[in-house]
């Protein structure tokens, strides 16, 4: 018997000063059975840092040429394309190659290191790509949020994100490496 996605609810309300951004977000995650808590929370980082009405979550793992989110505009031309993880260099090329901009979150750590000292070479010359780095402790502070239903208030500011969920507050910067 196969195993079903997990169903997850967010209530985001979103407070982006840097970008004056202000909204609210009823959001529905499905964690593929193979994705653990740390990789969905950091797809959820990505897209309370890039939050849009137009930004969406697409099957992810699930499809190979589509990225964990994406934003397409009314011509259904891929505006930004963001990726979670560490995920081939040829996926990044094509990402580069079909989307104004791609953005890639690393995290896990010393791997995520080694990840880019691998490809950094390849993927530097692309205008387009950024790379950031979520530090481990943040990524693992994160997993330590879900619930089935989480109620979370967002605050950017000068590049920092403060998270509320409940009694606990996070506060994260993404180290940006391109």
């Amino acid at each position: 018997m196969a195993l079903t996605a997990t169903i997850f609810k967010a209530s985001l309300q979103i407070s982006d000063l840097d970008r004056h951004y202000y909204g609210e977000h009823q959001l529905t995650l499905a964690r593929h059975p193979s994705e653990t808590d740390e990789r969905m929370m950091v797809r959820l980082l990505a897209f309370i840092l890039h939050a849009d009405e137009q930004l969406s979550f697409t099957k992810g793992l699930c499809v190979d040429d589509e990225p964990d989110l994406w934003q397409k505009n009314l011509t259904n031309e891929i505006e930004l394309w963001i990726d979670v993880g560490l995920p081939d260099e040829r996926r990044v090329r094509k990402a580069c190659s079909r989307a104004a901009r791609v953005y890639l979150y690393l995290y896990g750590g010393r791997t995520a290191e080694l990840w880019w000292q691998r490809n950094a070479g390849k993927l530097q010359r692309f205008d387009n790509l950024r790379v950031l780095a979520v530090p481990e402790a943040t990524s693992k502070e994160l997993a330590g949020l879900v619930q089935r239903s989480m109620q979370l208030q967002c605050t950017l500011q000068e590049g920092t994100l403060w998270l509320s969920c409940g009694d606990q507050t996070l506060s994260m910067a993404p180290l940006e490496i391109q």
